[in-house]
């Protein structure tokens, strides 16, 4: 029985997070299936974006404790995977992930959350570092969540434990809106139709921007994306994007989703 749902239509894949009696927690059965969905959508050339989402009350509960506590196995073949697996391939995948954040997210929930390029969180969720509860921290998932924070806010959110609204959690960055139930599918599908506006290659290199250019220093960083830059522009996307403006009609690429379709 799988934990994790894979759908595509319309250039785009959800995954949904359907264990809802354990809170979709980060069992290693979750976490394999989440990597071979993004195995598929990578594989795919007709997958231009992924919306991750949850099936309950509960985006994702961190870790799964209960299999945590237990002696690790010895199998080879099944050797663990961890969460900072999961979240380095979302963050350096080519493909926009965008989090459709239906619940509550605690502690690994949040670095999940946080991962997405673009996420939107209905306005009952809470969230919580809440590792320093239970006598760990938030060590892997800090790697996703303290470029995103102000690190007095995050030394706070991490040792206190607390929970907190999706609010805050707008306010000290971990996702970037929060809406109503009732408008959460207008939301995501606002974004999603501006993602298929996007050329795919374009979508990519504007990610691998903010994945690589925080971390290089001035000169180095203008070398790189001047290179970057007349590369883009001398491409044929290039080339259709800018005759397209020009011509007042869409790009060849751009999409709509059809109304109604999340």
């Amino acid at each position: 029985m799988t934990v994790v749902d894979v759908a595509i239509a319309h250039g785009v894949m959800t995954i949904t997070l359907d264990d809802v009696d354990r809170r979709n927690a980060l069992s290693q059965q979750l976490l394999r299936e989440f990597l071979d969905a993004i195995d598929g959508a990578e594989g795919d050339p007709a997958v231009r974006a992924v919306v991750v989402t949850n099936q309950g009350t509960v985006f994702c509960a961190g870790a799964n404790l209960a299999e945590r506590s237990s002696p690790p196995g010895t199998d080879v073949a099944s050797a663990p995977v961890d969460l900072s697996t999961l979240l380095a391939r979302i963050s350096r995948s080519p493909l926009p992930f965008v989090g459709r954040i239906n619940g509550h997210c605690v502690a690994g929930g949040v670095g999940l959350a946080a991962v997405m390029d673009i996420s939107v969180a209905v306005d009952s969720a809470l969230f919580g570092f809440t590792e320093v509860r239970v006598g760990v921290a938030p060590a892997m998932i800090s790697v996703v969540c303290l470029p995103k924070m102000r690190l007095g806010d995050a030394r706070a959110a991490f040792l206190r434990g607390q929970r907190f609204s999706a609010t805050e959690a707008e306010r000290l960055g971990l996702i970037n809106q929060v809406t109503s139930s009732d408008d959460l599918d207008a939301a995501i599908t606002a974004i999603v139709n501006d993602l298929l506006s996007g050329e795919p290659g374009a979508l990519s290199a504007a990610k691998l921007l903010t994945n690589t250019v925080p971390g290089m220093a001035h000169e180095d960083a203008f070398d790189w994306t001047t290179t970057l830059s007349a590369h883009l522009f001398a491409s044929d996307e290039a080339r259709e994007g800018m005759t397209a403006f020009l011509e007042k009609r869409p790009a060849s690429w751009v999409q709509r989703l059809p109304d109604s379709t999340l």
